[in-house]
């Protein structure tokens, strides 16, 4: 079996701590090229890999197939168009784009060349998602009526970078708001309306630190929520439903594991806690821990070699990342206007 080589654009924090392990450690995916102004930790981290200047050089290889785009926000839009104009499959950090509008114009493009769009939406494969996933599936909850995600953490200091700067599209809505959401649409579907709140309240703050979405369905109440300011964190996951209710504390442990430098395959990798479950029916009343299903980041990528190479269906489709577009823009104009806004997903 080939391995897919792909070029990666940006070797930050989010292609040296996600992309390049995950792809290296797939199986079916190799780093051939790396393009990034950190040069020299790519050549020391991945020496079987090139290092060129820019895209330029990454789209002029014949051999890569793929490009993955993980630089900052508000590059993604015309990185992605010009690697889809070349004719390359493409993987884009999220968000995919900061306007719906864009995201649709890459989605079309990448339709119209029979090309592959993959946003990387990689907390699909978070375990604690994964047992969220099955869970409501199996029924043991009845009809879930509220379901509540955070993704919260204390970091009181603003930091200098791009992450957390609006001009380059940082913040916690663009930054954790598309995990959040495209949990949520994976779950559920598309909502009816959505109602945002959304704040800056550390000092010195350059872009939103609160972030806190309801979406409305007929049957039930969506929260999510991320916020920089919380030194008890609230469960990562909460669900009632009319047979039961489901608690998840913590964060997945992939991210931490990757930045300690733990790769998978490894012992101990995305292993987590179990979760607390109660049901009821009748009589019957009980309570216990539910374990957790490990975390699988690398499935990604697995996929990704499987869509271009074998022809499957990819796990992520760019109709999930329009209408994670739509619900992000969405909700930045419920919290300007204070109210709630009706969703009608427009499609592209």
């Amino acid at each position: 079996m080939s391995m897919l080589k792909i070029g990666l654009l940006g070797y930050g924090y989010a292609g040296a701590t996600f992309h390049a392990p995950l792809i290296g450690h797939s199986g079916r995916t190799v780093v051939s090229a790396i393009a990034s102004s950190q040069a020299e930790a790519a050549a020391k981290a991945w020496p079987e890999a090139r290092i060129v200047a820019d895209l330029d050089a990454l789209l002029a290889d014949a051999s890569i197939e793929c490009v993955v785009i993980a630089t900052p926000n508000d590059t993604h839009f015309k990185f992605a168009l010009s690697a889809l104009a070349a004719g390359k499959h493409v993987v884009v950090d999220k968000p995919i784009t900061l306007s719906a509008a864009e995201a649709r114009i890459l989605a079309r493009t990448a339709a119209d060349s029979k090309l592959l769009l993959a946003p990387f939406h990689n907390r699909r494969w978070d375990g604690d998602f994964r047992t969220v996933q099955a869970l409501i599936a199996s029924g043991r909850l009845g009809q879930v009526t509220h379901f509540e995600s955070h993704f919260d953490r204390f970091r009181p200091e603003v930091r200098q970078r791009w992450r957390e700067n609006a001009l380059t599209g940082g913040g916690l809505l663009y930054d954790l708001g598309p995990h959040l959401i495209d949990q949520a649409l994976t779950l559920f579907g598309a909502p009816q309306s959505v109602n945002a709140t959304i704040g800056a309240y550390r000092e010195h703050a350059q872009a939103e630190d609160y972030v806190h979405l309801q979406l409305a369905y007929p049957d039930k109440q969506v929260v999510l929520h991320a916020s920089a300011l919380s030194a008890l964190e609230a469960p990562r996951f909460m669900i009632h439903g009319r047979r039961g209710s489901y608690l998840k504390a913590g964060l997945d442990s992939q991210e931490d594991q990757l930045k300690a430098g733990l790769r998978p395959g490894q012992a101990g990798w995305a292993k987590n806690p179990p979760g607390s479950i109660r049901e009821v029916e009748g009589e019957l009343d009980l309570r216990g821990e539910l374990a957790t299903l490990d975390g699988a980041y690398v499935e990604f990528y697995r996929a990704l070699a499987a869509s271009i190479q074998d022809g499957l269906p990819f796990p992520v489709s760019a109709d999930a990342a329009v209408s994670v577009s739509e619900i992000l823009e969405l909700a930045r104009r419920s919290a300007e206007e204070g109210r709630r806004l009706p969703y009608v997903a427009t499609g592209w």
